[in-house]
């Protein structure tokens, strides 16, 4: 496995782009470091600092920096379809087959860099998320620290099933360009399935319930959005409707099918093709 990701990493690095967008998608994240530290005057009648709002208390924070960070991946994204279309354009596909590289081996490797990086990305947003927590949190205890620490698995996951359906793009498109925008042609396809359910089963709820297990919105569905949390805990008496933000195990076990399918397909693709 080390050999694998040794290969690919030799490979981006050769590469400017992509050395420059991976730099990007790590450095992004910490874009939450900033907000932290704003600090918004209002026409000198008052200073708004973001840290002191309780948005980066515990456990909330771990919510609030994975779901924000999440946005980040598409710089990432782009690297990975990038690994094949530059595999089939400048023919280092061929040659790592030649010089005794399996099918199998050749998925894997794609895999295995990005499981690599979902764990860098992961512990780096940890990290972050943990030290603002210590300097801006009320709350001290160990217990409510590593309270919810689950949306990090959450993040994981999520990252690692958004570039496996990257991978698959790009191997079934061989071009780069063409991958990222059937990432937009798959979104409004799990639209298009929504609006087919609820015409069929003529219930909203019913329809999400279906677009849930789509790709895309599966995905979205690990991390949902922590607005609404927030007003709730800031104005509880103002909100009435039950909002469910908890990190679950179905919606997991659902990305990490998608994920093994999109993997597995790759491999079929890779090994059907005549190259």
């Amino acid at each position: 496995m080390l050999r694998l990701v040794k290969l690919e990493l030799q490979k981006l690095w050769l590469n400017k782009v992509s050395r420059i967008l991976i730099f990007v998608s790590f450095i992004l994240p910490f874009t939450v470091l900033v907000l932290s530290s704003i600090k918004i005057n209002f026409f000198g009648f008052f200073t708004l600092e973001l840290g002191e709002l309780g948005i980066f208390n515990f456990p909330i924070i771990w919510h609030i920096t994975t779901f924000f960070a999440s946005y980040f991946k598409f710089f990432f994204a782009i690297v990975v379809v990038s690994m094949i279309g530059n595999e089939y354009s400048n023919k280092t596909l061929k040659q790592n087959l030649i010089d005794g590289l399996s099918k199998k081996e050749f998925i894997l490797s794609k895999f295995y860099t990005i499981v690599f990086f979902s764990i860098c990305a992961t512990l780096l947003i940890g990290l972050a998320s943990f030290f603002i927590g210590l300097y801006y949190s009320s709350y001290t205890e160990v217990s409510i620290i590593f309270r919810e620490v689950e949306f990090l698995l959450a993040y994981f996951v999520k990252l690692v099933g958004f570039f496996s359906l990257c991978l698959f793009f790009g191997m079934l498109l061989k071009r780069s360009a063409f991958a990222l925008g059937f990432l937009f042609v798959l979104y409004i396809f799990e639209w298009l399935i929504f609006w087919g359910a609820y015409e069929a089963l003529g219930s909203g709820d019913l329809a999400f319930k279906v677009k849930n297990y789509l790709p895309l919105e599966s995905m979205y569905k690990l991390i949902d959005q922590p607005i609404q949390r927030i007003v709730m805990t800031k104005f509880p008496e103002k909100t009435d409707i039950a909002y469910d933000y908890a990190v679950h195990w179905y919606e997991i076990v659902i990305v990490l099918g998608w994920s093994a399918l999109f993997i597995f397909l790759s491999y079929r693709l890779l090994k059907k093709r005549d190259l």
